[in-house]
């Protein structure tokens, strides 16, 4: 299969999805990147961006695509089989689930939702069981949205936060792919 890999800007994410990456290359897979502008540009403390440029690229094998430009034709073209956003942030969903398509990461899912092709969001937001629960909610109604299954990651510090067991995008992607949720869904 043909694996759209897509990352937003949830840093503290980055050292446990990027492997994902090389998880699905080693599973068969063929992996195109796709990084946000904010996920493409920007140095944090949890890394510099150069860094996470060339460790996607190596580990996938594939240029980054990061433009609009660039993303537009996966629907049209129909390059991917499957679309995974790892980490996926609320501002993200929020997007997803209201129709905006102003990111190369909305703009690559609306082009490949266009073919009736799956989309498996990761989930990573401390905002989950607040105000972002109903964007979630609205995902998990529409058909192609598919989740890696998620929980609770620090109930005492962030009790409304929430992010995907990313060692579970395999496994999702796999069941996506026949049009199967990965249960449970929360974990």
């Amino acid at each position: 299969m043909t694996v759209g890999f897509a990352l937003t800007g949830s840093f503290c994410t980055f050292a446990a999805v990027i492997p994902q990456i090389e998880v699905l290359t080693k599973a068969g897979h063929t992996v195109i990147p796709i990084l946000s502008p904010i996920s493409y540009s920007s140095d944090t403390r949890f890394g510099e961006a150069a860094a996470f440029r060339r460790q996607i690229e190596t580990l996938s094998g594939q240029k980054i695509l990061h433009t609009m430009q660039e993303v537009e034709p996966i629907g049209p073209k129909k390059m991917l089989d499957i679309l995974v956003v790892a980490p996926c942030t609320s501002n993200t969903i929020g997007k997803l689930a209201n129709g905006i398509n102003d990111t190369p990461v909305t703009m690559a899912c609306k082009s490949h939702l266009r073919n009736g092709r799956p989309v498996v969001l990761a989930i990573s937001t401390n905002d989950a069981l607040g105000l972002s629960a109903r964007n979630i909610g609205t995902l998990q109604a529409f058909r192609d949205f598919y989740f890696v299954p998620y929980g609770q990651d620090n109930v005492e510090k962030k009790p409304r936060s929430m992010v995907a067991h990313f060692d579970l995008i395999l496994p999702t992607v796999e069941a996506a792919a026949k049009g199967d949720q990965l249960q449970p869904i929360l974990q």
